[in-house]
């Protein structure tokens, strides 16, 4: 069974659940969720809180979200997810910070310009808010889309990143 360290951080008035592996980052939970959403996520895995274990991704989502970071240098460890899920979550990855696609845009990028709604759900599996950034991703349309980590959060971190270009 694979042993996940996890503890938590905050940011302005929202507390995150974090989770790591020894090979790196593996899961950024929701503003104010609680563990449950990680046992979700990360189902038979054993868990272990060890705060000083995630400390470092703490300072550097801390750092982020204070606008003082723009890329993701630490090690992440994506932990399950489906061939499917694993290419959207690469393709997301490409997107420059300050910069955003579409659900239509990512599906052609993986092969699949049909597929859109399998793309979106696939973004909502994201086990790595902010570091796989899924908050790039926007409708056809223009209009915000959906987002697991919120809209309010969504829309901070399209803010936090086209102003500090």
């Amino acid at each position: 069974m694979l042993t996940i360290f996890y503890g938590s951080f905050s940011h302005a008035s929202q507390s995150f659940i974090i989770a790591a592996t020894p090979k790196g980052i593996c899961f950024v939970g929701s503003p104010n969720g609680t563990i449950s959403e990680l046992t979700t996520f990360l189902p038979q895995t054993k868990l272990v809180a060890n705060q000083a274990a995630i400390a470092p991704y703490s300072e550097s989502l801390t750092a982020y979200l204070d606008g003082d970071q723009a890329t993701w240098s630490l090690p992440i460890d994506i932990i399950g997810g489906t061939p499917f899920q694993r290419s959207v979550w690469t393709a997301l990855q490409a997107v420059p910070y300050d910069q955003t696609t579409t659900y239509s845009a990512l599906a052609a990028q993986v092969g699949h310009p049909t597929a859109i709604r399998a793309v979106a759900s696939a973004i909502g599996r994201n086990p790595l808010l902010m570091i796989i950034p899924c908050h790039r991703v926007y409708r056809k349309d223009g209009q915000i889309g959906g987002y697991r980590g919120g809209l309010e959060l969504k829309q901070t971190l399209h803010q936090l990143e086209t102003q500090t270009k």
